[in-house]
């Protein structure tokens, strides 16, 4: 294998997870492999982001200790409510590598464009504490943190739920749970609506897309041998809410594409915001005031207020 090509898979995590399963993991035990797939798919980096400047006066920071957590688990959690009181409130779930402290500028904006913003850490993210984290322990995060904002958002038409990346894939889990349970319980889905940016279909689309990039081979079948799924693309036909979502075209690390797919599966109402020039973390500022107006959009939407997809200008609001 080349040195520039090995130098690729080391700056690119779904390399090094394809890689991993692959080529390193099939002459290994089954649990050391799911264990080296996990370490290599949420790669959490200790400390604080190098860009991380310290939370504003008015966050509260607090621990969240259900009884199902084992001693010592925890999840770490930031609210900042918005400077109005009746404001409408996100549930923020972020991504894998960076915990709360990576993630401080996209609640900034969030919360500048009017938001009371719940984030969470999941466990062994930060500050929060607990083991190595899996597809179903960020889960039972998800629905743990989602207890919480209900009891700090309790309008269930002021709610909406957030996931950046990875955590798109968390968000669309949690709002097709909450579907299903508005569903048996007959009632109305208790959140007003979703909002996923730069996220995938499924982690195996996401390595295989990887994988066939840079592997010399594109025949491997890197999609069974994976044991965290995240199939979103599964899900989403099943939130029964508005949905946003948002990718970059210029996102070089997940492809636009999969948003588009996505898309297209989930019912109505929907919207697809596409940002020229937006690259996997960079779409909120540089969508600005579209951006803004898409999330109002999303809370005005109802049943029968369809929204298609839109391609907008970048501009410099944020």
């Amino acid at each position: 294998m080349s040195a520039p090509l090995l130098a690729r898979l080391r700056r690119r995590w779904l390399s090094l997870l394809c890689m991993a399963v692959l080529v390193v993991g099939l002459p290994v035990s089954c649990g050391a492999l799911k264990y080296k797939e996990r370490e290599l798919l949420f790669r959490i980096e200790p400390g604080n982001a190098g860009w991380y400047r310290g939370l504003p006066q008015d966050v509260q920071e607090f621990d969240i200790k259900p009884a199902s957590f084992k001693a010592g688990q925890n999840l770490h959690a930031w609210w900042w409510p918005a400077a109005r009181r009746d404001a409408p409130s996100i549930l923020y779930l972020h991504g894998v590598r960076w915990n709360l402290t990576g993630q401080a500028f996209r609640i900034a904006q969030l919360r500048a464009m009017g938001y009371s913003v719940l984030a969470i850490d999941y466990r062994g993210f930060g500050q929060s504490k607990g083991d190595l984290p899996s597809e179903a322990s960020v889960y039972e995060d998800a629905r743990i943190a989602w207890e919480r904002f209900t009891a700090m958002q309790p309008d269930a038409n002021k709610r909406l739920i957030y996931g950046h990346s990875l955590g798109g894939a968390v968000a669309i889990d949690l709002a097709a749970d909450l579907a299903a349970q508005a569903k048996k319980q007959h009632v109305p889905v208790p959140v007003r609506g979703l909002v996923i940016e730069s996220s995938f279909t499924s982690l195996g689309d996401a390595v295989a897309e990887v994988a066939n990039n840079n592997l010399p081979v594109n025949w491997l079948p890197v999609r069974w041998l994976l044991s965290q799924k995240f199939d979103s693309i599964d899900k989403i036909v099943e939130i029964d809410m508005p949905l946003l979502v948002v990718h970059g075209l210029a996102d070089s690390f997940m492809p636009s594409r999969f948003s588009q797919q996505l898309f297209n599966a989930a019912h109505e109402p929907k919207r697809l915001l596409l940002i020229p020039g937006g690259t996997h973390n960079n779409s909120m500022s540089l969508g600005g005031s579209q951006y803004r107006q898409a999330l109002e959009g999303l809370m005005k939407a109802g049943p029968h207020q369809v929204a298609g997809p839109v391609a907008v200008q970048g501009s410099q609001d944020s």
